[in-house]
């Protein structure tokens, strides 16, 4: 089979298009024929092994996996004995690592689930983290509730152009940030309110708001404080940072801030299971919810899709068709 591989941190130029051994499923193995895979910024951060922090798990001098991609959309040709969520033939989407290939195989645990109805391969596998994370961060960390707003910096990103529309779902009045070439899509897709960036400074318009999601994290937390309510929550959700701790050094002081302060400033890990791709695919199939798709690539593109990615300005989700 075709797979990429890196074997040195770097540029996307260190990638390389592979023809290497199909993987065979285990007792609880599942072999799924990919047929896309999303970009992530994690992809571009582990190319670079970018911050220098995350090295210690990735390891130290060259990274120890060499597959990239988490995020796919296929159907699975096999399964191992002891399997029994999954089938042969039928159409799923989730996480697995090394995702740019035209196999991999997942233990039945992952965080796998049927392919929403309706979606292409291609939209399918745009939904996985980033969905996922815009719903624990509304969801589980903003408890979000009806009526609250809401103001998502980064509107028009893969994260948040599904937290425009999550929030949307769960009742809230929405406000994104975004550039001018963007601001007709986030109004398409649900929110309320828009601000270019590049005429207002949306720190100070002088409203304030129930929950800020940060996917950009580019201004100051203090600015962001400003914008909310007295109880509201701040969640910081960007990679942003120095080449040493990267978004630790904000993390940190969040977490130290909010033991002195009566605003919420939860940091986050997302959680990638199977019970969330469900309710994800619940909305999907409801019409609450829509991947935005701006450009696929080939495998062969894989570096050129990264490197679009990590320059920072993609607009909803890049694919790669496998």
């Amino acid at each position: 089979m075709k797979a990429i591989r890196y074997y040195a941190y770097g540029s996307p130029d260190v990638i390389e298009l592979e023809e290497t051994a199909k993987p065979e499923p285990g007792d609880d193995g599942v072999l799924v024929r990919v047929r896309a895979a999303a970009v992530n910024p994690g992809d571009w951060h582990l190319l670079r092994g970018s911050p220098y922090l995350f090295r210690a798990v990735a390891g130290p001098i060259r990274p120890k996996a060499h597959g990239l991609g988490a995020d796919l959309a296929g159907v699975v040709e096999a399964v191992g004995k002891g399997v029994s969520r999954f089938a042969p033939g039928d159409e799923v989407y989730g996480c697995a690592p090394g995702a740019f290939a035209e196999y991999v195989v997942v233990p039945e645990t992952s965080p796998l689930a049927g392919k929403p109805a309706g979606l292409t391969f291609e939209q399918a596998a745009a939904v996985p983290t980033s969905a996922l994370t815009a719903l624990q961060a509304l969801r589980d960390r903003a408890r979000l509730k009806p009526g609250q707003r809401v103001l998502i910096n980064g509107a028009a990103g893969g994260i948040g152009t599904f937290a425009v529309q999550l929030a949307k779902a769960y009742g809230a009045e929405v406000t994104g940030v975004c550039g001018s070439a963007n601001v007709d899509l986030v109004r398409s897709i649900g929110a309320d309110h828009v601000i270019d960036y590049t005429r207002e400074d949306f720190t100070r318009t002088g409203r304030h708001y129930d929950v800020v999601l940060d996917n950009v994290g580019n201004r100051s937390v203090a600015d962001c404080r400003r914008l909310l309510t007295p109880a509201g929550t701040y969640l910081h959700n960007s990679g942003a940072g120095g080449r040493w701790l990267g978004p630790m050094g904000r993390i940190i002081k969040l977490n130290v801030l909010n033991l002195f302060v009566r605003h919420t400033l939860p940091s986050f890990v997302t959680r990638e299971n199977a019970d969330d791709l469900d309710t994800l695919r619940e909305l999907i199939e409801a019409g609450k919810l829509s991947p935005v798709v701006s450009r696929t690539h080939p495998l062969s593109e894989v570096p050129e899709a990264i490197a679009h990615v990590e320059r920072g300005h993609a607009k909803g989700k890049v694919v790669i068709t496998v």
